[in-house]
């Protein structure tokens, strides 16, 4: 069992992989702890001694800012905030992205400017230590004021409302809270703002789909390299020196990977009877790299969301002020996750290619790969499952971040729509995962047929690795349970 001790230290990749782990526990730190009471002390100090209204804490929420609330009503006034706001639809989204939120919303709370209860923060950690995880839905948010709807889904146990899963099975909060001995938590004046508004469904799915990126740029570089290997491609469109002189630094990064996986392959050193190659293989360094490229601007946006202040008014007890602004608007988010699709879409649509190009019956390949096509149809029809997730993905990438609704009869008047761009995202990942899968069955395939020429030794050790898992085809069988089988080997090979 791992521990992760909540602090204001910066968090990066690493962190937020651990965190995804179902051995890790979360704890806050004695200085988290500091923060959050002084700051609680603050505000119920503030609230006693100075009559002004404060937006969101002795005020109505959005268009009804104007509407003063007494000082006996602001318990009511925050659970009826989060009760009127649980209004998501469509399906309940996975353990694994309510988990990531879970942690973002104690991570956000935990640097003190929000002005919660130490107990709130705590029963958020019980909730992710326990594998306690509110049925969140995906739908409901515009990714400004924050992710009001997921949101008040998230925070509907603390007060015994709503659905959790636990252990696989789903309970009402309230079974939740008395088998574990929990009283539902009295929220205080600005509470239910402090967890309803942020941005921690969009960058819970943020925080995931980079953490995939990551493992896809390296999967594609992989298998694109196995592909150019078993298509007798040329090594020399990866050379150094022409990377060198167009210094975009993804592209060089990338040719070096390719350069480094095909090492000592007999395959690439053999004898070329042709001048060039097509281009989904010739520009994986210029295509692979710009993806590269622009995952390195989506991560750093996402480190930074992940390590800041998201929801309002901030409270900075230091200065004695409590100030409304816009730290929940989800542009930022918006752009990157949007980016981020067009990015990895583009690594799907490079692969069908390549895959198209290896069952084509070119260069000495027999068609499909079989070695009796025909009576077989070998591997033909994988190639359409993957024009379709990349067929998708276009579709997919039409930008959610240019749109936007007014809301709140007007005083929200423009909004990010990131959280419809994280749920693309997230679809696009998956959807490329299927593509390069179907690409490493094809390539693994085509090996065989350039025997007893043999490929690199790491290339030869992933392939004998992938092969426990999905066999050479001899002849045609029920493909399905193979794609099944690779998507999950890329999802979770060793690839370094």
């Amino acid at each position: 069992m791992k521990n992760h001790l909540i602090t204001s230290e910066t968090l990066g990749l690493a962190e937020l992989q651990a965190v995804l782990d179902e051995g890790t526990r979360l704890s806050l730190g004695d200085e988290a702890k500091r923060k959050i009471e002084r700051c609680r002390a603050y505000l119920d100090e503030k609230i006693a001694t100075d009559p002004k209204p404060v937006y969101g804490i002795n005020t109505g929420f959005g268009s009804l800012y104007n509407k003063h609330i007494p000082a006996h009503d602001l318990e009511t006034l925050q659970n009826n905030l989060v009760k009127s706001h649980a209004v998501g639809m469509g399906p309940a989204i996975p353990d694994e992205i309510v988990r990531l939120m879970l942690f973002l919303k104690v991570q956000s709370l935990a640097y003190g400017n929000s002005g919660v209860q130490l107990e709130t923060v705590q029963r958020l950690v019980d909730f992710y230590n326990h594998q306690v995880y509110p049925k969140v839905y995906e739908m409901g948010s515009l990714g400004a004021s924050g992710d009001l709807a997921p949101l008040a889904h998230l925070s509907l146990p603390l007060i015994g409302l709503g659905e959790v899963r636990w252990e696989g099975n789903e309970f009402s909060s309230a079974e939740i809270l008395t088998r574990f001995g929990w009283k539902p938590i009295h929220l205080k004046a600005k509470e239910g703002l402090a967890l309803l508004n942020g941005t921690q469904f969009m960058a819970a799915f943020g925080t995931w789909c980079v953490l995939h990126a990551q493992r896809i740029m390296k999967l594609a570089n992989a298998v694109g390299a196995l592909s150019l290997d078993v298509f007798d491609g040329r090594i020399e469109a990866f050379d150094p020196d022409v990377h060198a002189i167009r210094p975009q630094p993804g592209q060089a990064r990338v040719a070096e990977s390719v350069r480094r996986w095909l090492s000592g392959s007999q395959l690439i050193a053999q004898p070329k009877k042709h001048v060039q190659d097509p281009y989904s293989f010739r520009c994986i360094p210029q295509v692979h790299g710009a993806s590269h490229d622009a995952l390195e601007f989506c991560t750093r946006t996402i480190l930074a969301e992940v390590n800041g202040v998201t929801d309002n008014p901030n409270v900075f007890p230091e200065r004695d002020a409590i100030i409304s602004a816009g730290n929940f608007h989800g542009q930022p988010l918006a752009l990157a996750l949007d980016f981020l699709s067009i990015a990895l879409a583009e690594l799907g649509s490079i692969s069908e290619r390549r895959t198209y190009q290896l069952i084509s019956g070119s260069r000495d390949l027999p068609n499909y790969l079989v070695a009796n096509p025909g009576i077989n149809s070998g591997l033909m029809m994988p190639q359409y499952t993957a024009a379709s997730l990349v067929s998708q993905n276009k579709q997919l990438c039409t930008p959610a971040s240019v749109d936007s609704i007014v809301s709140s009869n007007g005083q929200e008047d423009h909004v990010s729509m990131g959280a419809n761009a994280a749920l693309k995202a997230h679809r696009v990942v998956r959807n490329v995962y299927g593509i390069l899968a179907i690409e490493l069955i094809t390539a693994a395939q085509g090996l065989q047929f350039r025997r007893p020429l043999r490929s690199s030794e790491p290339l030869e050790r992933l392939v004998d690795t992938f092969q426990q898992e999905v066999a050479f085809m001899e002849t045609d069988r029920l493909l399905h349970g193979d794609l099944t089988k690779a998507e999950n080997f890329c999802m979770t090979v060793d690839l370094n």
